[in-house]
């Protein structure tokens, strides 16, 4: 895990954000630390139609990256990137290979999990797993 920023996050010790917040804040937590690594945010919650939502799509030099990302407060419950499930990495393909198809052209890409600590009035940390699962299967 790496330090972010030297500030807080916005809730006192004891105090519980709602998960829409948590998961919103952790966003514009992993978009900032992606740009401070030199990553090109090219659009958040890219949506098409009812096929689901890639949290962030950027680049850095030639490679397309499609990141995903979980917040939590704490590693209690285990680690956040455990709850990107296999039906959730089907979806995240799915909208990657739309993406890579409205291109009309072969880049290089991957599929990131960026996991966010969020502890009350404590620092973010920012944990990357550059290519957490591959953009294709073969089955």
């Amino acid at each position: 895990m790496r330090l972010l920023h030297n500030w807080n996050c916005p809730w006192a010790e004891g105090a519980h954000p709602k998960g829409a917040y948590l998961g919103e804040y952790g966003e514009l937590v992993a978009a900032s630390w992606l740009r401070a690594q030199g990553y090109k945010v090219l659009r958040r919650r890219f949506r098409l139609d009812s096929h689901g939502e890639v949290d962030i799509v950027c680049r850095k030099g030639d490679l397309l990256v499609f990141v995903e990302v979980k917040s939590a407060l704490h590693t209690g419950a285990g680690r956040p990137a455990r709850r990107v499930n296999e039906h959730k990495r089907r979806m995240l393909r799915r909208m990657a290979l739309l993406w890579l198809r409205r291109l009309g052209r072969k880049v290089p890409s991957r599929m990131d999990i960026i996991e966010v600590l969020l502890p009350p009035g404590g620092r973010p940390q920012v944990n990357h797993i550059p290519g957490a699962f591959p953009l294709i299967t073969n089955h």
